[in-house]
């Protein structure tokens, strides 16, 4: 069966924000592309649907988010943003906490009432663990930012029902994502530009899809024509897993799944939160959505919960996270160095790269490879 029927310039392997941007683009330049997906939605782990007029994010919260101008005003072409600012609660066996970490949280937490209040208890907290020098695990990371009591309640079950292994088996860096403020600021990201598609994510990836110079085929698995299609077509931008494209011939990186589980209610406000966090160890979920919440946006006398569950990856699941410890970052570069013998195949996205990115970094990749590949 021949693939490149059309004279494709292009591949694109995975219908995600990497893969699309790139085919948008090309499409502006006068370069045709075939885009596969081996799921049946387009727009990858951004995905959404509309259901009792509520726009529901398939794979989990996806709130855009950045500071970068050009990549903000880029994907407003497509769509128009709500300014939905993210205000997480954390539910720590029944108690209420604020996310971020900010003075909401110190009080909730202590009782203090001024910035000097909390950072001496943090300080007192730190130095009763004996933590001195440059943190050596998460652990060790998140005690010292924010103290012992916020790290036993608000970050270690949560942290590691999310990674499937001990806060002390986890590097230091993936804590530094999270905001510490000593202000009353609820806002979790710290971005200029910030919000969620007054449409939902699915609209967005159409939009780029408008063009003649591009089709897209779901329930399409490259690996069942690898060859043909290597064969066939000049070029391939591959934003699947880079270590199942090279066979694990080097053995197989680690991932972090997720599984959801959605209920409809009769109700028109359940939670009273778009988010809500369970920081215990006991819960097996880390949160749940409500997706009214985010856009205000619904059917009357209805509302859409969903759970997340953390779980282990197998090659059944959907890989979500990278575990970007050491053992799987020395792993990774051998596939790097690789995959750079292959000059007619881009590697991208965040499992092409094996790199926990979010929505905004995976455009200014995609931009930033556009440009090198048209030589701008």
């Amino acid at each position: 069966m021949k693939h490149n029927t059309k004279n494709y310039d292009y591949l694109i392997v995975g219908a995600g924000p990497y893969g699309s941007v790139f085919a948008f683009e090309a499409a502006k330049r006068g370069k045709r592309s075939l885009i596969i997906e081996r799921r049946s939605t387009i727009g990858g782990n951004m995905a959404s649907h509309k259901e009792h007029g509520i726009n529901v994010h398939d794979f989990g919260a996806h709130i855009f988010h950045t500071d970068n101008k050009e990549v903000w005003e880029y994907i407003n072409q497509f769509t128009e943003f709500n300014g939905y600012i993210n205000q997480v609660v954390a539910d720590y066996k029944g108690e209420r906490y604020n996310l971020p970490f900010n003075m909401n949280t110190f009080y909730q937490m202590w009782g203090v009432k001024t910035p000097e209040e909390a950072h001496e208890k943090i300080i007192t907290q730190k130095e009763s663990a004996n933590i001195t020098g440059i943190p050596k695990n998460l652990e060790e990371q998140a005690i010292s930012l924010i103290g012992t009591d916020i790290y036993s309640r608000l970050i270690k079950g949560y942290t590691e029902k999310q990674w499937g292994r001990k806060a002390i088996d986890l590097p230091p860096f993936i804590i530094r994502r999270l905001p510490v403020r000593f202000t009353y600021d609820n806002n979790y990201f710290n971005h200029r530009y910030q919000g969620i598609p007054v449409d939902g994510y699915t609209p967005i990836f159409e939009k780029m899809y408008e063009s003649d110079l591009i089709d897209v085929k779901l329930n399409t698995d490259f690996f069942e024509s690898k060859d043909a299609y290597l064969t066939e077509f000049p070029k391939i931008i591959y934003t699947g897993m880079i270590d199942q494209f090279f066979d694990y011939k080097f053995g197989e990186l680690e991932y972090r799944s997720v599984r959801f589980e959605s209920e409809t209610f009769e109700s028109n406000n359940k939670q009273g939160s778009a988010v809500i966090n369970y920081t215990d160890s006991e819960t097996p979920y880390t949160r749940i959505m409500e997706w009214r919440h985010f856009d205000k946006k619904a059917d009357d006398g209805y509302t859409i919960l969903t759970k997340e569950y953390p779980q282990d990856w197998d090659k059944t699941k959907e890989a979500y996270y990278p575990i970007n410890d050491e053992k799987n970052s020395s792993l990774f570069k051998k596939y790097k160095k690789e995959s750079r013998k292959f000059e007619n195949i881009l590697f991208g996205g965040r499992l092409g790269n094996y790199q926990y990115y979010d929505m905004d970094q995976v455009i200014s990749l995609a931009l930033k490879a556009v440009k090198k590949e048209f030589g701008e």
